[in-house]
Formats: structure tokens, C-alpha cells, sequence
């Protein structure tokens, strides 16, 4: 189909998405670094949660903790258990409670891939993040391989090899625009 020039976005990207298509905004409540550190990251999904309504609330004061979070399929479901979202400072009797299991949204091909991968020696899924993507509460879960200490070592020795670089450019650059 033919668009004409004068029609199309100026600012040279893509139109905004609309309701319910993918790649709308996110606003991140909560990240899992400690996750990145300890497991090596094989693949990642995208998760829809069931919450409480005080559940809600209280992710958009960006109040949670994932560090000891992690998922567990039962009877094919997946479920996310540890992952602290504190009670609604304003909440009454309806409060829910701090670290109780919430239940993940997924296709039955990605929990049948999760579960299967899961139960290799070694491999656990856990939560990378909590955020909101159109109005609604979604997590990223990965599933993910143990790194072993040395493994975290050499990952930490790389980043700061990288930090050194990127200053030691800065830094040369910096020296030519002043001669």
C-alpha cells in the first residue's frame, strides 16, 4: 500500500503502537541484578501476573523486591514464589500478603519449554524484572544456568576491563580537542 510522504512520522521512526500491539512502553518497578550475576541467562520470556488489586497499588509507589525470587511449574502452571511486593500502606482488611505465590501467564508451548528445560541439572527459571507495559503488570522471567564462582569472577574482571577502556577513549579524546 501506498503512503504519501507528507502522511508519514517525520520523527523517522515507527508509528507509536496502539492498544494491544506489541512494543508499548515500559515502566520498570523492579530488576533482578542479582539474578544477572549469579545465572548465566540462556533465554527470557515475557510474563503476564495475576495480582490482587493492593498488589497493583502497591508496584505503582515501586515498592518490590525480587533478589530471592524464582519460579516453579506445578501442574502445568507457572508460579512465581519469594518475590516481596509489601503490603498498600493504605489498604484495609482487602491487603494482601507480602510474599504470598502469584500465578504467571504464559502459552502452554512456553511453559511446556520452561518446565522441560527446568528439570535439566543445573537450570532454574528465575524473575529478571517487574514493570508495567501498556497499564498492565508483566514480569521477565529467564530461564537460566547457575554460574559457578570462577564463572563470576571473569565476568566482573570483563566489566571493569570494559569500564577501563571506555575511560582510557574518553579520556584520549578529551586530550585531542584540547590540542
Amino acid at each position: 500500500m501506498y503512503v504519501p510522504k507528507e502522511s508519514q512520522p517525520k520523527h523517522g521512526g515507527a508509528a507509536k503502537a496502539r492498544d494491544g500491539e506489541k512494543g508499548g512502553k515500559r515502566k520498570i518497578v523492579a530488576q533482578n541484578k542479582k539474578a544477572r550475576h549469579d545465572y548465566a541467562i540462556i533465554d527470557t520470556f515475557e510474563a503476564g501476573l495475576v495480582l490482587m488489586g493492593t498488589e497493583v497499588k502497591s508496584l505503582r509507589e515501586g515498592r518490590t523486591s525480587l533478589t530471592d525470587g524464582f519460579v516453579h511449574i506445578d501442574r502445568g502452571e507457572a508460579w512465581l514464589h519469594n518475590a516481596h511486593i509489601p503490603e498498600y500502606h493504605q489498604g484495609s482488611w482487602t491487603n494482601h500478603s507480602a510474599r504470598r505465590k502469584r500465578k504467571l501467564l504464559l502459552h502452554r508451548a512456553e511453559i511446556d519449554k520452561l518446565e522441560s528445560k527446568s528439570q535439566e541439572t543445573g537450570h532454574t527459571i528465575v524473575p529478571l524484572a517487574i514493570y508495567f507495559k501498556d497499564g498492565r503488570a508483566k514480569a521477565e522471567i529467564a530461564l537460566a544456568r547457575g554460574k559457578k564462582e570462577y564463572d563470576k569472577r571473569q565476568t566482573l574482571r570483563e566489566q571493569q576491563d570494559r569500564r577501563e577502556a571506555a575511560r582510557a577513549i574518553a579520556a584520549a579524546k578529551r586530550r585531542q580537542r584540547g590540542v
